[in-house]
């Protein structure tokens, strides 16, 4: 008796398993179609450390970041898939549907100063000449600096700093975003 419930035992087990495993890749089929529905690809990107020099270090962050090219300019944005797919607020969102204008302070990286003045960050290791990026997963020449805001919610720097100015690179993402803009002009 004991050998037949260890067999309902296991046969229950790998149920479960594989029903995680389709239910996690229906998740994952849910999380992508907004990106690939809107002429989006899906890029997994790894943060790294050190991109100004020889020896960058890769650290534990990977990402899925969703990618809009323009066909006619060849200009891209890039955000978060999680930033993308949320119907609730974020703060990548709203400093992207905000365009606040850039104040003119800036000094060095004109991207990544703005991506400062509203809010969050795109430094690996704070103001250093090390550098840093999410880099594509099997390309270290691609390199995206990307905006983290304190929600984690992520948007590319240089798009949302042209997009303040009213320059759409990419796509324009009013109406892809899920989160609807709400600031409506």
């Amino acid at each position: 008796m004991v050998p037949i419930l260890r067999i309902f035992v296991l046969l229950g087990l790998i149920f479960a398993t594989q029903a995680q495993a389709e239910t996690a890749t229906g998740q994952a089929e849910i999380v992508t179609s907004r990106c690939t529905s809107h002429g989006g690809v899906v890029q997994v990107r790894e943060a790294t450390y050190g991109t100004n020099g020889n020896t960058p270090l890769r650290l534990s962050a990977n990402e899925s970041f969703c990618k809009f090219t323009s066909k006619s300019d060849g200009t891209s944005i890039s955000v978060l898939l999680d930033t993308l797919n949320t119907a609730h607020p974020t703060l990548a969102a709203l400093a992207y549907y905000a365009e606040v204008a850039e104040t003119g302070s800036c000094t060095g990286s004109p991207g990544s100063c703005y991506c400062t003045q509203v809010g969050g960050t795109d430094l690996f290791g704070g103001i250093n000449a090390a550098g840093g990026a999410w880099v594509l997963k099997g390309d270290s020449t691609d390199q995206l600096d990307a905006c983290v805001f304190p929600d984690l919610s992520v948007i590319d720097t240089y798009g949302l700093f042209y997009h303040s100015a009213n320059i759409i690179r990419g796509k324009n993402l009013r109406g892809v975003l899920a989160y609807a803009d709400p600031y409506k002009k």
